[in-house]
C-alpha cells in the first residue's frame, strides 16, 4: 500500500491483518501529488520487486468543494434533472493552487503523478509471459465539456476535479495504445456515489444527517447510489478476477447497487476522442521530461 500518511497506513494495516492474518502486506511511504516522492517511491518498488501484477490508481482530491446553486436551480427545471443528481455534473466548483513543482494540485494528484508513477515502474510491467493491469478510478463526474488540451491543468476553471477525471480516463485509453503489445492493460472503475471523506466535505454534517433517509430511497432508482465503501468496490474486485486483454479499453466500469441492496457491475462507454487521447498523451511525455530536467537542475544546485 502506497500512502502518505505511514500512521494512517499502519492502520490501515493492521486492520487488514485481523481479518486477513496470513496476508502479506507492505508499505510504501509516497506523495502522488510531489514529484521527488513519486519518482523515489517508484525507485524504492523497482528495488523491492521483480515485476507488479496489478497497480490500482486511487489517490485523488477534491479541494474546497462548493456547491454551485444557479446550476442546481438551471437544471432542476431541464431534461438533465436526472444525470446531474447521478453524476454531480456541473454541481461542484473547486478552488485549486500550484504545488510547489509549479503544477496545479488537483492535476498532479489526480492526474500527472500516476502517469509518472507508471513510467517509472515501466521495467516492472514489461516481463515476457506476463500480463499486468492498470485500475484507474474514475468518476460519473469526469466530463468532456470540462476538459481542455489548451489548459489540461484547468487552471483557468473551477471543475478540477470533473476536468482531471476525464483527462485520467483519455490516459487509460492511450496506455492500451503504446502498452497492450506489452502485456500492459489499462481500465477505468468508478466507484458510484460513495459516502466518504470526500463526500462529506461537500455539505455540513448536519445536512447529510438529514438527507441520508432520501438518499437510500433515490437508490431505487439510481443504482449509482452505491453509498458505501463496501458497495462501491464492487467494480474494482470484478475487474482483478478478469482476464485484462478481454477487456473493452473505451468501457468505464461502474460499481452499482440495487434498490434491495444487490451489487453488480455496469459498463458505460466513455466519450473519448482518440486523437485528444493521443495528443494529451504525448503533452505527458514532454511533462516528464521538463519535471525530470527540474529535478536534476534542483539536484545539481543542492
Amino acid at each position: 500500500m502506497a500512502c502518505r500518511n505511514m500512521q494512517k497506513a499502519e492502520a490501515a494495516k493492521s486492520e487488514l491483518l485481523l481479518s486477513h492474518p496470513g496476508a502479506d502486506i507492505s508499505l510504501l511511504k509516497i506523495d502522488i501529488g510531489n514529484v521527488n516522492s513519486v519518482i523515489k517511491g517508484a525507485i524504492e518498488v523497482r528495488q523491492r520487486y521483480q515485476r507488479l501484477d496489478y497497480l490500482y490508481l486511487n489517490a485523488g482530491i477534491m479541494p474546497n468543494p462548493h456547491f454551485n446553486l444557479k446550476a442546481f436551480l438551471d437544471g432542476l427545471f431541464s431534461r438533465e434533472i436526472f444525470s446531474m443528481f447521478t453524476t454531480g455534473n456541473g454541481l461542484l466548483t473547486q478552488e485549486d493552487w500550484l504545488t510547489d513543482d509549479g503544477l496545479q494540485q488537483v492535476f498532479m494528484t489526480n492526474v500527472f503523478g500516476h502517469f509518472l508513477l507508471i513510467r517509472n515502474l515501466e521495467p516492472l510491467f514489461d516481463q515476457a509471459g506476463c500480463t499486468s493491469q492498470i485500475i484507474w478510478t474514475s468518476s460519473r463526474n469526469a466530463r468532456k465539456s470540462a476538459f481542455s488540451l489548451t489548459d489540461y491543468q484547468h487552471s483557468q476553471g473551477q471543475e478540477s476535479y470533473s476536468s482531471s477525471k476525464y483527462a485520467s480516463d483519455l490516459l487509460s485509453v492511450s496506455l492500451n495504445k503504446h502498452y497492450n503489445s506489452k502485456g500492459v492493460f489499462s481500465s477505468v472503475v468508478c466507484p458510484g456515489l460513495v459516502m466518504t471523506n470526500l463526500t462529506y466535505g461537500i455539505f455540513p454534517p448536519i445536512f447529510w444527517t438529514i438527507i441520508a433517509p432520501f438518499m437510500w430511497l433515490i437508490r431505487i432508482f439510481a443504482s449509482s447510489f452505491t453509498l458505501n465503501p463496501y458497495n462501491g468496490t464492487e467494480a474494482m474486485v470484478w475487474l482483478f478476477r478478469q482476464k485484462p486483454e478481454s477487456l473493452d479499453p473505451i468501457v468505464k466500469y461502474q460499481s452499482c447497487t440495487s434498490g434491495l441492496g444487490n451489487n453488480y457491475v455496469a459498463q458505460y462507454k466513455m466519450d473519448i476522442d482518440f486523437e485528444t487521447a493521443e495528443v494529451f498523451y504525448q503533452e505527458m511525455l514532454k511533462l516528464e521530461n521538463k519535471m525530470k530536467a527540474n529535478t536534476q537542475k534542483t539536484g545539481d544546485n543542492s
